[in-house]
């Protein structure tokens, strides 16, 4: 495991950090496939991210769990932005950096993620072809999750008083009043409406996942992106990769994998739900993630094989 920082290619003012993962046995002389995993919306690669990582370089892949821009130990002002049209740019621009590596199989990348993370993983497969293989982990559209609530249970339209709220924020900021914030998960054990969040309480702000770089809250403007944002935008046509989708029985964010299960465009595609699991299960609960990992890990394995025939000439 190595803690290394790169260029955005993106953005090349911003440096983006990452930990990346070497699974036993490495040898720089051969060429290995790769997996690319994100963080969830609030946090950071030293928190779930950095767990999955480091579990699937066990079994045999070169992984890089990284923080996205304006977060965690990377590059970027103003500080805790989280814009998804970045996020998803992120993931590709952390490919660009791993094909620049000798021994990574540029024929052979995979790409992960948890919450946000799965669907900022979704939206950059579908626009680079160079991602070959997608796994989402109790995956969020983090738009949809704006508009229609945490367990789909509110009209698009009812959020758009969150873009106003956004648009006068950024009045505010450059009025030179400080960055408006909110929080992504809540920020005390009372503001948590159900027990599911509550855990997201407990896993960020409490010794249970709690990090210093994941304060846990979002730039306020971050709603003019977030709200209008489709992490599955153009999935029926474009997400054709293999997908492989786990999420827990009771997480109230299932509806938001099955969407994905629904329009993506792929004709190998599959869910795993792992049973009496709720959404933050599957970010440290030890048996949710073994399970989760053991099922990725034979899926990428199965997926990022190499193919030693060569495609036959049209005739």
């Amino acid at each position: 495991m190595t803690k290394i920082s790169f260029t955005n290619t993106n953005n090349p003012a911003i440096s983006l950090s990452a930990v990346i993962n070497f699974p036993n046995g490495f040898d720089e002389a051969k060429k290995w496939p790769a997996i690319v995993v994100s963080h969830p919306g609030g946090g950071v690669k030293e928190q779930t991210a950095g767990t999955y990582a480091q579990k699937l370089a066990e079994q045999g892949f070169v992984t890089i769990a990284f923080d996205r821009s304006y977060q965690g130990e990377s590059g970027g002002e103003p500080r805790q932005l989280e814009n998804p049209f970045v996020s998803t740019e992120d993931v590709s621009a952390v490919i660009d950096h791993l094909t620049t590596l000798p021994y990574i199989d540029q024929n052979r990348i995979g790409a992960m993620g948890i919450c946000a993370g799965a669907g900022y993983t979704a939206n950059a497969a579908i626009q680079d072809r160079r991602i070959k293989a997608i796994g989402t982990v109790s995956a969020v559209n983090i738009g949809s999750m704006f508009r229609n609530g945490w367990d789909n249970s509110v009209r698009s339209i009812d959020a758009l008083p969150l873009i106003e709220a956004g648009s006068n924020a950024r009045t505010a900021d450059a009025a030179g009043n400080g960055y408006a914030t909110m929080p992504l998960a809540p920020l005390t054990e009372k503001d948590a409406p159900n027990e599911e969040l509550r855990q997201a309480w407990e896993y960020y702000h409490t010794p249970r996942a709690e990090c210093a770089t994941a304060p846990g809250f979002a730039t306020l403007r971050s709603l003019n992106q977030i709200v209008t944002y489709d992490a599955y935008h153009m999935a029926e046509t474009y997400l054709t990769q293999p997908i492989q989708i786990v999420v827990g029985s009771d997480a109230g964010s299932k509806w938001m994998s099955d969407d994905l299960y629904d329009r993506a465009a792929s004709t190998d595609k599959s869910v795993h739900i792992v049973k009496g699991a709720n959404h933050m299960d599957l970010y440290d609960g030890v048996k949710c993630v073994d399970e989760t990992v053991s099922v990725l890990a034979e899926f990428f394995t199965t997926k990022l094989t190499i193919h030693d025939a060569a495609p036959q000439a049209a005739q």
